[in-house]
């Protein structure tokens, strides 16, 4: 049966005839594809990524995903489809995972790598192309099989992405079920019933989803929500921080986890960060302009989608912004505060970017954590700053995975070719926010370890070495 079939939901899907197929045909593409060497399984993921990646796939995926979401911009999207893309395949394609990947003679460990098994693998509506291809790579890369379960607002998008992945696969020789997709319309009950039926769950996205990946009774992965604070201290270089700061928050309208969303700006600066962030593309709402916003920007207490990840015009035309707006990149609301009483403080999906002032660095840090304690938790935060000592004491004192310098953070995030950080679309930040892993999503997640263990010299220090300094301050 082809994914097309497949694909096809009946008027009254049976979710457990549909699993098991699904679960059939995946496991019997990683039976077909368990022999394969490293060389065979690289030309595997090479493919997967060239489905995407290549020129007219990129641009087909993009604009079919913001006509499907309403989420973002097409060229954005082609830069995500395409850089992410090249990204992840560098780092997958510099790492072993098909029999011994290390040695440790000194210790008599030699480590094999083993599948996980089969993968499901929820998606976001924000990357409904991206996401599903660079967890297929991962996926694919440890030897496994991938089952998506996309946004039902994506499923056109991802559906198609999934087809061009297959399609790639058949070409190098490889089964095409080593990646499928749920049917359409998929329910919170066929995503769930994926959750139990696999081997490992992987979720981006939707936080109600990371809960029941990890009350599925499958083992589970991840990871938590952005609202990315930022600082600006009095040591940066304000040109270069707005620049990196406006390219990052427009970057598909504000649709990364990883985008800005609020900076906090020391008092001995303040007032010339904000002109070099106007200069950068920035428009500083008035206090009632500020209220306009805030009004526009929830209904009932929850966003908008009408103006969420919308381009800047359509954002100041809906809010009532004055004309003088409607050419801006972006549009500041300062405010002061975090919580559930101050939804500025929150992530906003949105060219909306909240400005705090502090007094110094100090309270800087303060109120980035005070951010992240609200909404955020464990994720990511940047600094513009000439002071390692700051940053340093961010990364010491903060309760975050990640803390990006002078960077533009939507870019440098989720990986860089400027930075060591694994290129992945998917952020754990920790237990801070509930998840199992503190690091990037990447390959490791996905293959199993067999140690094969032989013995060496005894490795057995004396008592008076471990115990000899407690002894002399406590005695025995």
């Amino acid at each position: 049966m082809s994914q097309v079939a497949a694909a096809q939901a009946p008027d009254v899907m049976d979710v457990g005839a549909v699993l098991d197929g699904l679960m059939g045909r995946a496991r019997g593409a990683m039976a077909t594809f368990a022999d394969a060497d490293q060389a065979r399984i690289d030309e595997a993921v090479t493919a997967l990524a060239w489905s995407i990646y290549k020129p007219e796939n990129a641009e087909r995926l993009a604009v079919l995903a913001v006509e499907d979401t309403g989420l973002g911009n097409v060229p954005d999207k082609v830069i995500k489809n395409t850089r992410k893309t090249f990204g992840a395949l560098r780092d997958l394609m510099r790492v072993k995972t098909v029999g011994v990947i290390e040695e440790i003679p000194e210790k008599g460990l030699i480590k094999y790598a083993k599948p996980v098994g089969v993968v499901g693998a929820v998606t976001p509506s924000t990357n409904p192309a991206a996401t599903p291809v660079n967890k297929a790579m991962m996926a694919v890369k440890g030897g496994n099989a991938v089952i998506i379960a996309p946004s039902p607002s994506g499923w056109n998008t991802t559906n198609m992405t999934v087809e061009l992945m297959r399609a790639e696969l058949t070409k190098v020789g490889a089964p095409e079920d080593l990646v499928q997709i749920l049917p359409s319309p998929v329910t919170k009950e066929l995503t769930q019933a994926l959750m139990k039926a696999v081997d490992l769950v992987v979720v981006t996205g939707s936080q109600n989803n990371v809960r029941s990946a990890y009350s599925s009774g499958t083992p589970a992965i991840g990871v938590g929500a952005g609202n990315v604070p930022v600082i600006i201290d009095a040591s940066a270089d304000l040109t270069d921080a707005a620049e990196k700061i406006c390219a990052s928050k427009i970057f598909d309208n504000a649709t990364s986890c990883s985008s800005e969303n609020s900076v906090t700006i020391v008092d001995a600066v303040y007032d010339d960060a904000i002109k070099a962030l106007e200069a950068a593309g920035g428009y500083l709402c008035s206090p009632e302009e500020v209220r306009s916003v805030k009004d526009t920007l929830w209904k009932n207490g929850k966003l908008n989608r009408h103006i969420i990840a919308k381009d800047p015009a359509i954002f100041a035309e809906a809010c009532g912004l004055p004309e003088a707006a409607k050419s801006a990149k972006f549009f500041m609301v300062e405010d002061t505060g975090a919580g559930p009483d101050k939804p500025f403080s929150g992530e906003k999906l949105s060219l909306a970017l909240t400005i705090y002032r502090a007094a110094d660095f100090a309270a800087a840090k303060r109120q980035v954590q005070d951010v992240m304690d609200y909404q955020g938790a464990g994720h990511s935060v940047g600094i513009h700053t000439a002071d390692p000592a700051h940053y340093r004491e961010l990364a010491e004192d903060l309760k975050v995975v990640r803390v990006l310098v002078n960077q533009a953070h939507t870019f440098g995030n989720g990986g860089s070719f400027t930075n060591g950080l694994e290129f992945t679309l998917s952020m754990g930040c920790g237990t801070w926010a509930g998840n199992s892993i503190s690091e990037n999503l990447n390959w490791r997640h996905f293959v199993n370890i067999t140690h094969l263990v032989t013995e060496i010299p005894e490795d057995k220090p004396s008592e008076d070495a471990l115990f000899g300094g407690h002894w002399q301050k406590y005695g025995k």
